[in-house]
């Protein structure tokens, strides 16, 4: 843009500053060349790598074919892959994907390492936290011996009056008091466990 204003009347010859591309190439540079707005002759390097790997007809084709826009982008992608298929022949810009996609992965494995450990430690100090608030409450279940049950007295069961049937036969009978009654007040519960 700016350097249109140093070219004379549209369809002139630029005799001031040709770009790189028309300067490799050893031609003029018209107002309408296609590289003059994407190459500039400060940068020749960029020139010669992409004229090098696509050729300068194939730069201007492409270049042409994409809208006015985006051409500035265009010209940076073909820069960017040039000067990577001369560090990588075989590969060019693949190689570069392939080993970021590498480091991608390696960095991710590290990632969920970190995360695995940090899971547990937290589940350890969280297992740490349970057995010391049971420790606690077991020193001070242990500090206070249970308190014993008081042993609920025994009652003597109630005396029964005795049965008075008339017997008019000399054999015994099922209805008849026995003819001693028990006493239930010798029990005693000294040596008798309850709940040791």
């Amino acid at each position: 843009m700016g350097r249109r204003h140093m070219l004379g009347p549209p369809g002139t010859i630029n005799t001031v500053t040709p770009c790189a591309a028309c300067k490799l190439l050893r031609r003029r540079c018209a107002e309408e060349c296609p590289f003059s707005p994407y190459f500039s002759p400060h940068e020749p390097h960029k020139f010669a790598a992409v004229h090098k790997v696509f050729g300068a007809s194939n730069v201007s084709k492409l270049l042409m074919e994409v809208p006015e826009p985006q051409r500035a982008d265009a010209a940076n992608s073909l820069v960017y892959e040039a000067n990577v298929r001369l560090r990588d022949p075989v590969y060019g810009c693949m190689g570069a994907i392939s080993g970021l996609q590498q480091q991608i992965q390696v960095l991710q494995a590290e990632v969920n390492a970190v995360r695995a450990e940090i899971l547990r430690y937290k589940y350890r100090e969280a297992a740490n936290s349970i057995i010391a608030s049971t420790n606690a409450a077991l020193a001070v279940s242990v500090a206070e011996p249970p308190r014993a049950r008081p042993t609920p007295p025994v009652a003597a069961p109630p005396q029964q009056p005795p049965v008075v049937v008339s017997s008019t036969s000399s054999a015994p009978s099922l209805y008849t008091s026995p003819s001693s009654t028990a006493s239930y007040n010798s029990i005693s519960n000294n040596h008798i466990p309850f709940f040791d």
